[in-house]
């Protein structure tokens, strides 16, 4: 998932606090086959899986770190980079298209400066393209941070987005 370009000043690199981890690696301490167990508490944690984090998961439970990469980039619900405080995920599928995704997508990209696919450069917003949410009667819908947005408007899209915390 690429991250936009918008002054990646905007956000410093993140520090990242790799003793929470202790605490998870004790509880599974011993325990066979407690690898996405691991991996989903450590996602938990940091909002994805940091490369730092693996490895000292690798190096603490023995585990050889390309299986830990095999797992976390076979299952769709492991992310290998940071995302967003909020996850969009914005239909695309043929009653949401047919009402006017396509321009909330569009406005999105140019009021908000994120791209589907991505990961706005403040780290405010990732933006996910699904086709299909089952709420085809609310079209076109949105799903942000869990919660659907329907009968979205492009500008009433970006007003929402942009009155997130």
């Amino acid at each position: 998932m690429p991250v936009s370009t918008a002054d990646p000043a905007a956000s410093p690199p993140e520090a990242l606090d790799l003793e929470q981890l202790d605490r998870i690696l004790d509880e599974f301490k011993g325990v066979r086959g407690a690898v996405i167990p691991i991996l989903q508490r450590t996602q938990d944690i940091f909002g994805y899986l940091p490369r730092e984090a693996l490895r000292l998961i690798a190096r603490k439970t023995l585990i050889p770190l390309q299986q830990l990469y095999g797992v976390a980039t076979f299952y769709r619900g492991f992310h290998l980079k940071r995302r967003g405080r909020h996850v969009v995920r914005l239909c695309d599928g043929t009653a949401c298209h047919v009402r006017g995704a396509d321009k909330n997508i569009e406005s999105l990209r140019k009021n908000l400066n994120v791209e589907p696919g991505s990961t706005s450069a403040d780290y405010k917003l990732t933006l996910e393209i699904v086709y299909c949410l089952g709420s085809c009667g609310l079209a076109p819908v949105a799903l942000v941070d869990e919660k659907v947005h329907g009968r979205l408007g492009p500008d009433g899209l970006v007003q929402q987005l942009k009155s997130l915390e």
